[in-house]
């Protein structure tokens, strides 16, 4: 991963050297975490180390009270916390080195280490971000309720800004309203790719919105030009919670639907036998009187997709969806349909968001293309640091709440890139640490040669990996993750995997 050093005793080779060590000191910093529990604070009180549990209630006893008192207090104070006497002086501290630790032993089925699928963030790291660890007014000892319209009365949206900006001409849910428990299970979680368990949902839509809005109402029915829709899936129309134009309609509308009713007759006949009646043969005949650029495409491209050849509804929704091209049922399902062994992929611990909560189609095109692997760019390092290069400029379209990469090509939420890391990259070094390469490293006597050939993918897997950070092979994040190219002691010369 490094290029080959001169001999010690040059110039070159100790200042070559100095630069090694300093790497090697950072790499062994960046990659070997210890922690180091904080140490309690002083008790104000003198207690002996065996005091009775209850004698803590004389001074506290303002953390067994409240609507939603923790199980836990009734087992006594020792059963979560230690008195420590030392010297004289009593301090007293968890029995765990974190607190997420100790709510594990008595809440294991939250343990996000064992449990598959989207997990809720908080939850993997610290339940006290949500949860009051004693007593609360709010159930499930909340730190405050899971409604209201404003983060200060909201306890969700201290993180999530779900319906807090809509847009002057936009829409709003509701349901909102009657909080975000209404729709959400918090800890709900189960199979990868259900929408139910990614996003916590007490059940998945239609039934979930059948549950408020009767599919027999004939105001409902007239805002669907009369169209049978009982069965359809509501999201695939509908933003549940806000958007930025009427009716929540999703981010991403089909134009002749962005007409409003009149416009489905572009489409539509009148239903038969309450069944949809469309004004072409068959769906893609259809399609193609306004996209025959697309089949153009999928029939000229110089690495084809098999699946693009099929019916167009077989990947897309007709109407609108919350990514661009409307895939059906969702951006990543909808390829995972084909591509088993990447729903394989998607079981490990670990993923991509952009391959498994946003949509394959950021950097694979789906029609076709001229790269490998039908990629939107040449090289590997060219379609990661289109998203994690330090010269990434998403254009920004404010007036569709989106944000375009791949020269427009992609739109995505204008939030997106508030949770993609950007690495410090300065002429291609500097990830995972200072001076570190991230392509091909060249004889710096030959810039034309390469001594070792390097991408993102020399060390990265694009997908998933059972392990943090990506990490080719399912490997863990550890100095023998470097040896793995780096051979020899720390501090002593280096050379690539196989040098002489």
């Amino acid at each position: 991963m490094v290029p080959y050093f001169p001999k010690r005793g040059t110039e070159a080779a100790n200042g070559t050297s100095r630069a090694l060590y300093k790497f090697l000191q950072l790499a062994a910093g960046v990659l070997v975490m210890s922690v180091t529990p904080a140490l309690a604070k002083v008790h104000p009180v003198p207690l002996d180390k065996n005091t009775d549990p209850a004698k803590c209630l004389e001074c506290h006893e303002d953390k067994a009270k409240g609507k939603s008192v923790h199980s836990a207090v009734s087992m006594g104070c020792t059963s979560c916390h230690e008195i420590r006497v030392n010297r004289d002086v009593t301090r007293v501290k968890l029995i765990t080195t974190t607190t997420v630790k100790l709510c594990l032993q008595c809440h294991s089925d939250k343990d996000a280490s064992q449990i598959k699928g989207q997990v809720h963030s908080p939850a993997v790291r610290d339940c006290l971000k949500c949860h009051d660890p004693h007593t609360s007014d709010n159930k499930n000892q909340l730190l405050k309720p899971a409604s209201g319209a404003t983060a200060k009365e909201n306890l969700c949206l201290g993180c999530h800004n779900v319906g807090v900006n809509t847009p002057d001409k936009g829409s709003r849910h509701a349901a909102l309203d009657m909080g975000c428990d209404a729709c959400h299970v918090t800890h709900r979680t189960g199979e990868r790719g259900k929408r139910e368990f990614d996003y916590h949902l007490a059940k998945n839509a239609p039934a979930l919105c059948t549950d408020c809005h009767d599919t027999k109402d004939a105001n409902l029915a007239q805002a669907h030009a009369n169209q049978p829709f009982e069965e359809a899936d509501c999201l695939t129309c509908h933003d549940p919670h806000q958007s930025r134009s009427p009716k929540l309609m999703q981010a991403f509308v089909h134009a002749p639907l962005e007409g409003g009713r009149s416009s489905c007759e572009t489409c539509h006949q009148a239903p038969k036998n309450g069944k949809i009646v469309l004004t072409a043969a068959s769906s893609k005949e259809l399609c193609l009187t306004c996209h025959s650029e697309k089949a153009e495409q999928i029939e000229k491209a110089k690495v084809q997709h098999p699946g693009a050849a099929g019916d167009c509804t077989d990947c897309h929704s007709p109407h609108a969806g919350r990514t661009q091209g409307f895939p059906k049922p969702d951006a990543v399902a909808v390829c995972l349909g084909c591509h088993s062994d990447q729903a394989e992929q998607g079981k490990k611990h670990y993923v991509h968001q952009p391959v498994f909560v946003q949509g394959c189609y950021i950097c694979h095109e789906p029609h076709g293309g001229d790269n490998a692997h039908l990629l939107r760019a040449k090289t590997p390092n060219a379609l990661c640091l289109e998203c994690h290069g330090p010269d990434s400029k998403p254009a920004q379209l404010k007036s569709e709440q989106l944000v375009a990469i791949f020269d427009g090509k992609v739109k995505l939420p204008e939030d997106y890139f508030a949770r993609v890391p950007v690495l410090p990259l300065v002429y291609g070094v500097g990830h995972p640490v200072e001076g570190h390469p991230v392509s091909d490293v060249r004889d710096f006597r030959d810039p034309n040669k390469v001594l070792v050939p390097m991408t993102c993918l020399t060390c990265h897997q694009p997908h998933s990996s059972a392990k943090p950070d990506l990490l080719a092979k399912d490997q863990q994040n550890n100095q023998e993750f470097c040896y793995t190219c780096h051979r020899g002691n720390i501090g002593n010369q280096v050379r690539p995997s196989g040098g002489n």
